[in-house]
Order: structure tokens, then C-alpha cells, then sequence
């Protein structure tokens, strides 16, 4: 899955005209029968899917309309069986051709001279990008030829080509190995580095295996905080597939209740850490792993040694381990996996280190005050981080509790106590009191301190660009100074319609003006001649915010944005229900009600994608125009796409 995450950033998506060339002729098989031949020549370079259903890449169809005086006759069906694969991309078994391919249709009539249309729809794709072709041709029942190259085509990249997905992968990871080594500064972990020293040190005088035991030790260490998780999410693959597997990653990163637990949560940990309680497992449970770490020999006790690790230091490194597991449900569904191998490689580290260089003990502080100081700081930070997902709820579903001044508030609250804490002026119940600021505390005080002033000025509308990815919406915002009447926006575009479709509830950022439904946007495109900005955003999408904040708010970007573009953002991730003429049949029969599953089946359907954010410029009838682009804060980059589009 890395691998295949890593070599998706390099591909490039560029619109081109399609090289598979289509002929279609017809044959008298006598008795009023006749046989439909449509052959694909197809470059060496590249290949067309097989027809049904793939799940994943779009199949090529053959569709011959019938009239009153012509009746297919059984189905389309191919000259030879398809190139058959594993798709490790969609995890499926696929189908494709190269080559040349004849795919033939009988039909039925009793006068010779019917003209019959053809059309034929395909993706064809090299090692890197795929594109969508369309062809219509007509055959006369009476052996004449048709060919040709499809009139229409535009880029259709497969799933996960954007570098949205690699952005996030990454961004959780660094999280996840940061909180890794922040659970050893924490008072139930660090002591158990001294016990780690002296029971890698019997048997020491044999270093190939006392090296092969301490490494062993880290394996241990990994894979029972890795192993878990992976056969949970693995088994819920294996039962209900892949879709499953998604349909309950989505549901975790947007629908309400999982973001009120998580909320919720991330306050019980915060209390823990505060010192109000304590989350720990079972004595017995405990004490018999470390029952078993003298008894066993060999393996089995550096086995039940990290075990008892990890079970000792549950109270401090559970609050931990739920944080980095909750962030990485917002990812892709493998992204937890990784996020835990992370987490536990940082984690495990230092304590093979010490394992395979007792001397290193020496060199480390000692156990002390410090260690709750460290359990409370990381109380702070829970609690900030977990009013995120109150955000991303109260965005989702529209209730207006959490307002970007309200949010950016308890922010501040939050962080100047802790500044306040690191000073020795606020004290909790296991902390030692604080004769004397030591210089790493002042440092600390003095950063945190200086990010309370930075947020401060966002409380009157300040963009505060590095904290975009975090803070609501600035549309959210009731009073931004030097905005007209103290309100969030300002009106631009005044020739854009006033009341469009979905805006009681949407709104753009920085005060610009569009559209949230795409048919609404190609009318308007097609009356002022503009080609359409069609942005595919979420309310929980840290990206996109970010994006808007960073790019978007350029003097350049904007001002072609209001200028040169008609804007139509689709919400992937809005929990409104439509009205019932708006709502959308699935192929496969399910029906979806809700904006962001009609824009997401839009988005996947259209565009073989669910990344956000993800930009693709129309023209107004909807062909694509250029090519597309996804999260990348290179100002340039963006404005020379957005001037090589138009």
C-alpha cells in the first residue's frame, strides 16, 4: 500500500486526444440475422478494460440502441478473453486488452438497410494516467464500415492519484512518531528503562545474543501494539471488502456520533493526564505477564518482558495510543496500521537502545517531578486537539455551536494555562512544587506564550495561515474587522446570482462567490462564457482549509478566482438531505439522499476519485479542460495551471 501510495505522487495527468481507434461493420448471416463487429485497435503502450462491472476503473460498453424494426439478439461478447490480473490498487482481479479486440453484437431484422447507432465508451491507460474515449458511430445492416477516434475525451485519473492521500499518510505518520517518543517522557514509561538495562544485561557476556534478544525486544514491542489493529481492520476487509472496510472509515471521520465519542474521549484522557484519575488494566492481568518474564526462558521472556511494558505503561500510554488511532481514522483505511508502526517503532527505540547500550543509561535524567510536568503538558494538548472533532461535526451537520472566534478562544484559554502551568502557577495533584523556572521550562512558557499572541488577532478575523488546517472556517466567523457591516465575508462577483442552490447552508471561503451544484454553475458558465472552477472540498477536510488559506488567499489566485473563473464547490462530506427530485440512483440500486454521498458518487463516477481537495476545470458543458490538481501549497505552480487551463 505505501508503495503504492509513494508511486502515485509521481504520476502526471495530462488531457489528451484517445489513440484507440474503433471500426465498426455489420454482416448478413442471411435470414434476416446479421452480426455487429466493433474491433479496437489499440497502441502497444496501452489497454482497455474488459466489459461488466470492474468496481474500480471504468469497463469499455458497446450500446446498440434497438428500434421497433431491429431486436438484439443474446449479448456483446468479445473475440477472446481478457488479460486477466490482480489489481493491487482496488485489491480485486481485473480484466484488460492490448492489441486488437472484436466485440460482437446479432441482431434481428426483417428489412435489410436499418441503420443502427453505435456508441462505445472506454478507458484506455498506460503504466501512468488513464483517460476516458466516447465514440458514436452508425452501421447500415447491409456490410458498410464505420471508424473513427472518440469525439470527447478528458483524464480520468484512477483513485488515489492525488497527493492529497500521500499529504495526509505523511502528516499522521510525523504525528504519530512525535506522540512515540513523547509516551517515554511520561512517568509510568520511563521508569521502566532501568528494568529494561538490568535484565538485558544478564547473559551479556554473549553479544551476538544479547544483540539478537534486545532487537527481538523492539519486535515484540512493535507487534503488539501494530499486530491488533491490523487484524481488525484486516478481518473487517476480508468479511465485508474493501467497500465495507471504507464505507466505515468515512462514517468514523464524518458522521457525528463516532466525532462526539472521539470529543469526549480525548476529555477523558485529558483528566487522566491531569491527574483526576487513573486508565489501568487489571492487576491480575499485569502481574502474570510479569510472573511470566523470569519463568520463561529465551524468547518467551523477552516476549512477556514487552509485554509487561506495554501493559505497565497502558495509563499513560493509552490516552496516547487512542489519540494517534482516532487522527488516523481520517485517513485512508490502511492509514492506522501505519500510523501505529510508527508510533510503536518511536516508542520501541530508545528502549532497544538502552537494551543494546546499557552505558546509555547513565547518560539519561533521572526520574523526578519532571516526569508529571511532561503527563500534564501532554493534558493540554488533549484537550486542544480534541475540540477538533467537535469541529468537524458542528461543520458537517450545520449546528453553529463551535463559531471560529469560540474555537480560537478555548484555544487560548487552553494554551496560556499550560503557559501559565510551565511557570509554576498552576499546580495538579501529583505535581512537585516548583521552587524555581529552570531555563528549558522558560523556553517553553516563552513558545507557548508567543502562540497565544499569534491567535489572539484571529479573534477579529486574522487569516493565522499556519493553523488553518485546524481552525473552522473563517466564513464561520461573526465579527472580522474591516469587513463591511463586521461580517465574515464581503460580497465579490456582484454579477453572480444572489441566492443559488444549497447557499442557506454553504458558503465559499475569503469571500468568494459561486456555486455548490454543478448544473447551477455550467448554466451560469455557458451565459457569461466562463470556464468552471470545480472544487471537491470537505467540511473536515484539513487540506482543502489549508489550501484556501495558503493559495487561495494569494492576491493573484483570488483575483483570477473572482475574475476568470465561475466557482462550483462540491461537498463530499455534507450530512443535508436533498430534496427528493435531487436525490441519485446507484448502478448498483442504493439510493443516496445526503449532499456529500451524491457529490462523492459524483466524484468517483466522473473522475475515478474520492481525494479532497481535488480541482478540475470545466468548460460549460462539462468537458474538462487541462488538466488536474490536488493539495500543493506552490502558489506558481497553481497559477500556471490555472493560466494553462484556461
Amino acid at each position: 500500500m505505501l508503495a503504492v501510495v509513494l508511486s502515485m505522487m509521481t504520476f502526471g495527468l495530462w488531457a489528451q486526444s484517445t489513440r484507440t481507434e474503433w471500426t465498426t461493420t455489420a454482416k448478413d448471416l442471411g435470414e434476416g440475422l446479421y452480426e455487429i463487429n466493433v474491433t479496437a485497435s489499440i497502441p502497444d503502450d496501452l489497454h482497455i478494460y474488459a466489459l461488466g462491472e470492474l468496481g474500480g476503473y471504468n469497463p469499455t460498453t458497446i450500446t446498440i440502441e434497438p428500434t421497433k424494426k431491429v431486436e438484439l439478439v443474446g449479448e456483446v461478447t468479445p473475440s477472446r478473453e481478457p488479460h486477466k490480473y490482480y489489481d493491487e490498487v482496488f485489491k480485486m482481479d481485473m480484466g484488460d486488452y492490448s492489441g486488437e479486440v472484436t466485440f460482437t453484437q446479432q441482431v434481428r431484422t426483417r428489412k435489410a438497410g436499418k441503420e443502427l447507432k453505435v456508441l462505445i465508451e472506454w478507458q484506455e491507460c498506460t503504466d501512468q494516467t488513464c483517460q476516458m474515449g466516447e465514440v458514436e458511430q452508425s452501421v447500415v445492416l447491409d456490410g458498410s464500415v464505420a471508424s473513427g477516434k472518440s469525439k470527447k475525451a478528458e483524464v480520468a485519473p484512477a483513485e488515489g492519484s492525488n497527493s492529497t492521500h500521500a499529504g495526509n499518510f505523511w502528516s499522521i505518520i510525523i504525528e504519530a512518531i512525535i506522540w512515540g517518543f513523547a509516551a517515554l517522557l511520561t512517568p509510568c514509561v520511563f521508569p521502566m528503562v532501568p528494568m529494561t538495562v538490568s535484565f538485558f544485561m544478564k547473559g551479556s557476556e554473549n553479544k551476538a545474543r544479547a544483540k539478537f534478544r534486545a532487537t527481538m525486544y523492539g519486535v515484540f514491542i512493535v507487534a503488539l501494539y501494530t499486530l491488533p489493529i491490523a487484524a481488525l481492520i484486516l478481518i473487517t476487509k476480508l468479511v465485508g471488502g474493501d467497500a465495507v472496510t471504507a464505507d466505515i472509515f468515512n462514517w468514523l471521520a464524518t458522521h457525528w456520533l463516532p466525532n462526539i465519542i472521539f470529543f469526549a474521549v480525548f476529555m477523558i484522557f485529558a483528566a487522566s493526564f491531569f491527574g483526576a484519575f487513573e486508565i489501568v488494566l487489571p492487576s491480575k492481568l499485569v502481574n502474570k505477564s510479569d510472573e511470566n518474564v523470569d519463568k520463561k526462558k529465551g524468547l518467551g521472556g523477552v516476549f512477556f518482558l514487552a509485554l509487561t511494558l506495554v501493559l505497565v505503561s497502558f495509563s499513560c500510554t493509552g490516552p496516547i495510543v487512542g489519540s494517534v488511532l482516532i487522527k488516523a481514522t481520517q485517513g485512508e483505511v490502511l492509514t492506522p496500521i501505519f500510523a501505529m508502526l510508527a508510533f510503536s517503532l518511536a516508542f520501541a527505540l530508545p528502549f532497544v537502545l538502552c537494551a543494546l547500550f546499557p552505558g546509555l543509561l547513565n547518560k539519561m535524567p533521572k526520574s523526578g517531578g519532571w516526569l508529571n510536568s511532561v503527563k500534564v503538558v501532554l493534558g493540554f494538548v488533549e484537550v486542544a486537539l480534541g475540540f477538533k472533532f467537535l469541529s468537524t461535526a458542528d461543520q458537517v451537520y450545520h449546528w453553529g455551536l463551535l463559531d471560529r472566534e469560540i474555537y480560537l478562544a478555548i484555544w487560548i484559554v487552553v494554551f496560556t494555562m499550560m503557559g501559565f502551568y510551565l511557570l509554576g502557577k498552576l499546580r495538579f495533584k501529583h505535581d512537585s512544587e516548583v521552587k524555581y523556572v529552570s531555563t528549558f521550562r522558560l523556553a517553553l512558557a516563552i513558545g507557548v506564550f508567543t502562540f497565544v499572541v499569534y491567535m489572539i488577532p484571529g479573534m477579529w478575523g486574522a487569516p493565522l495561515k499556519a493553523l488553518s488546517g485546524y481552525l473552522p472556517p473563517m466564513q464561520t466567523q461573526d465579527f472580522v474587522l474591516g469587513a463591511e457591516g463586521g461580517s465574515a465575508v464581503s460580497a465579490t462577483k456582484a454579477d453572480t446570482p444572489t441566492t443559488v442552490k444549497y447557499g442557506d447552508f454553504l458558503e465559499l471561503p475569503l469571500g468568494l462567490k459561486g456555486f455548490f451544484d454543478l448544473e447551477e454553475a455550467k448554466e451560469y458558465a455557458a451565459k457569461v462564457g466562463k470556464p468552471i472552477f470545480l472544487d471537491f472540498t470537505g467540511h473536515g477536510c484539513v487540506n482543502c482549509r489549508e489550501m484556501e488559506a495558503r493559495v487561495w488567499s494569494h492576491p493573484e489566485v483570488k483575483a483570477k478566482l473572482e475574475n476568470d473563473f465561475v466557482i462550483c464547490a462540491l461537498y463530499m462530506d455534507d450530512k443535508k438531505q436533498v430534496a427528493a427530485e435531487d436525490w441519485v440512483i446507484t448502478e448498483s440500486g442504493k439510493e443516496l439522499k445526503t449532499l456529500g454521498k451524491i457529490n462523492s458518487h459524483f466524484a468517483l463516477k466522473q473522475f475515478g476519485i474520492n481525494a479532497q481537495p481535488y480541482y478540475v476545470i470545466l468548460d460549460a458543458e462539462g468537458n474538462q479542460l487541462g488538466d488536474t490538481r490536488g493539495y500543493d501549497l506552490n502558489v506558481e505552480a497553481f497559477l500556471e495551471w490555472m493560466d494553462s487551463a484556461k
